[in-house]
């Protein structure tokens, strides 16, 4: 049984209230539920949290070294501006996913750029929270593969 940590950045605690139109309606909770479903089925464990602070998820990553087996990680803004994210997950040395609710690609130009991608295992975006469900299946393979 793998662990798979599920991190999430700043102002993802608003989901569901916050422009619906771009990320939908569903809540943070929405997206726990989707993540230990999905990891409950693969038979894996999964610790899940959310931060404001680029500090929280910095440490997060550090202490999933050696203990996790993956991640799937929802930077949100700091996605375009967090080289202390990158460093922490290049350390990590496991597989990561990089996920987005909405299709940053479409969005302002600032979005375009991702501090994270071009290290990531693979990236989502675009997909809604169903992404999340992705990410976990792509973590899980590539921790089966070893």
């Amino acid at each position: 049984m793998a662990l798979i940590c599920v991190f999430n950045g700043p102002n993802l605690n608003m989901l569901g209230t916050r422009e619906p139109e771009i990320y939908g309606r569903e809540t943070l909770k929405d997206v726990e539920t989707l993540c230990a479903d999905k990891c409950r089925t693969l038979g894996h464990d999964m610790r899940f949290t959310q931060s404001n602070s680029e500090g929280d998820l910095v440490t997060w990553i550090q202490e999933a070294r050696g203990k996790a087996d993956g991640i799937v990680i929802n930077p949100a803004a700091y996605t375009h501006t967090s080289v202390a994210i990158r460093d922490a997950l290049a350390a990590f040395g496991g597989p990561f996913v990089e996920i987005h609710i909405s299709n940053v690609h479409a969005r302002e130009s600032f979005r375009h750029k991702s501090y994270l991608s071009d290290i990531a295992s693979a990236v989502i975006c675009g997909c809604g929270i169903a992404g999340y469900g992705y990410a976990i299946d792509t973590v899980s393979r590539l921790i089966a593969k070893g």
